[in-house]
């Protein structure tokens, strides 16, 4: 069966903030100037919003410039940020640093927090209000170029394959979108944008890029515990003082709370578990009675970018445009991406509408994209930010924190030095044998919990008779290398149970069971395998996690 094709000006994967503002952008232009440009969206997730997942305080400086009136169009920025508090944990106590002591990168005056899904689906309702076409649950699983090797477009993934690779009463093939130009937008690790990045040579002259884990689960509390718009971080404990990690919780309207953590993927420890210190970071007497005669109603994980400045990839090549997360635009001492996210959208929109009101048909590399990037102020806030995540790597907690903040407070962030990242995440693995073992405590079901059940709170399903998307590049690696000599860290690093290793009764003959039907998405796999033998790619369309209020 062959795929039909449908042709548009420009295609966008990902209704994520960078797809979708720059999807309205366009669409803004278009009305203004009397130009038609069409528009497409594609979203692997059965609804936009439905695998979004951020902390998340807004900075709405973007979305000041992109909607003025949001406010009168009922943006869900129901949660403007009243307190800020920032804890330094112990193992069994705590100690505060007074925010005007702090960086301003750091403050949170003027922001909102929110469910980044919700502003997602209410950002898809505004593009499409405008004319864009938006299609939910439709994965792109493939780069189409032409003959010059150019991008022309992209291809959604068939539906209706079976696990053995047949197909199945109601195949339907992949759907071909042909564009002018297409903006990928997939957020962290891209699957698309991985390959573009190798065929196009986009890293060459960037640091490595270096991910974080982030988990997070939202609580209904007491009502009793619920402060609207307080913003609390903290750092140390459970984190030992070379190993980037730390908490956010942040009280949302509704008696609800976002409760996270982040853990650096550059860690060295095999035997660490995210997911575990994550729990176990719950159990602190300061946060164990924040969470009292609470309830968690949801649960996931995701990577995020924190290479900064010095990992931002090449952004243009023939036919494309690289926007938001899928190039890395995060601050990592602020904690925020979204504004910036949705500023490379917009940008990268108005560089699109340009070329097209001067006769481009396709054929250019849009080198004007990158150059309005690097003169807005975006590119001005990440490079003051570009010293403090790698200041962490080269001198831990302790020294990270001083040299970074005082960079930042005394500075400005204008020092004339620049620090980089040396080594890609996955080759900062040491072997087992050398490094301490971690002893986890157990679940209590009241506020530490289990993957499985966590899992569960993710609504994620997957059409269990489907090729695995959890590709391995040698069946043998998990056994003779990983196991071998770093005990299997993917049955660890994995924050949803995804990766089993099985023995039979008498212990004998180890291998791996993938359980794909769990996967949350979060890409860290793909990230932290120590051979980059795991290759994420995308399920059948639909497939996933379901977020509701992430």
């Amino acid at each position: 069966m062959e795929r039909e094709s449908m042709d548009f000006d420009v295609a966008i994967v990902g209704a994520g903030p960078a797809g979708l503002a720059a999807a309205i952008r366009l669409r803004q232009l278009a009305v203004e100037r009397g130009r038609e440009v069409s528009v497409c969206v594609l979203e692997k997730g059965s609804e936009v919003g439905a695998h979004i997942l951020s902390g998340a305080v807004l900075d709405p400086r973007a979305l000041d410039e992109l909607i003025p009136d949001w406010k009168d169009k009922g943006a869900p920025l129901n949660a403007p940020v009243a307190q800020e508090k920032f804890l330094f944990l112990t193992a069994k106590g705590s100690f505060g640093v007074p925010v005007a002591l702090m960086p301003e990168q750091f403050k949170n005056h003027g922001n909102y927090i929110v469910s980044l899904g919700n502003v997602c689906r209410w950002l898809a309702e505004q593009a499409e209000g405008l004319g864009a076409e938006i299609y939910p649950g439709f994965a792109a699983a493939e780069v189409l170029y032409d003959d010059t090797g150019r991008v022309r477009g992209v291809a959604t993934g068939d539906m209706g394959v079976a696990k053995d690779g047949t197909r199945k009463d109601g195949y339907q093939p992949g759907m071909e979108l042909h564009a002018k130009y297409t903006l990928f937008a997939e957020g962290c690790r891209g699957s698309l944008t991985k390959t573009l990045m190798e065929r196009f040579a986009l890293g060459e002259g960037a640091d490595p890029q270096t991910y974080g884990i982030g988990l997070k689960e939202l609580w209904r509390l007491d009502p009793a515990q619920h402060r609207p718009g307080l913003v609390l971080h903290t750092a140390g404990w459970p984190m030992d003082g070379k190993t980037w990690g730390g908490s956010f919780i942040y009280h949302l309207e509704d008696n609800q709370a976002a409760v996270g953590f982040v853990v650096g993927l550059d860690y060295r420890n095999p035997h660490l578990s995210p997911f575990d210190e994550f729990q176990r970071f719950k159990t602190h007497p300061k946060i164990r009675s924040m969470l009292a005669g609470g309830e968690r109603i949801a649960y996931g994980a995701r990577a995020l970018n924190e290479g900064g400045l010095q990992s931002i990839p090449k952004l243009v090549f023939p036919g494309g445009l690289l926007v938001g997360c899928a190039a890395g635009f995060l601050n990592v001492p602020k904690i925020k991406g979204s504004h910036n996210a949705m500023k490379s959208g917009m940008l990268a929109a108005e560089t699109l509408f340009e070329a097209f009101a001067a006769g481009d048909e396709g054929y250019g590399v849009l080198e004007a994209y990158p150059e309005k990037l690097s003169g807005s102020w975006v590119y001005e806030e990440l490079g003051k930010a570009r010293n403090f995540r790698p200041a962490f790597a080269k001198l831990g907690l302790w020294g990270g924190m001083l040299f970074g903040g005082a960079e930042l407070k005394l500075l400005g962030g204008r020092a004339p030095w620049t620090l980089h990242h040396r080594h890609p995440d996955h080759a900062c693995l040491r072997p087992a044998a050398e490094m301490p073992r971690i002893d986890y405590p157990k679940p209590d079901g009241i506020v530490s919990f289990d993957r499985n059940s966590s899992v569960f709170l993710s609504n994620t399903n997957h059409e269990e008779d489907q090729p695995v998307h959890l590709q391995l590049k040698d069946p043998a690696v998990p056994v003779e290398h990983n196991l071998a000599l770093y005990d299997a860290p993917e049955q660890r690093y994995c924050p949803a149970g995804v990766y089993e290793i099985l023995r039979d009764e008498d212990g004998a003959n180890p291998r791996l069971q993938i359980n794909a039907q769990n996967c949350v998405h979060c890409k860290t796999c793909d990230i932290k395998d120590p051979r980059q033998n795991i290759n994420w790619v995308t399920p059948e369309g639909g497939g996933g996690p379901n977020y509701p209020n992430m």
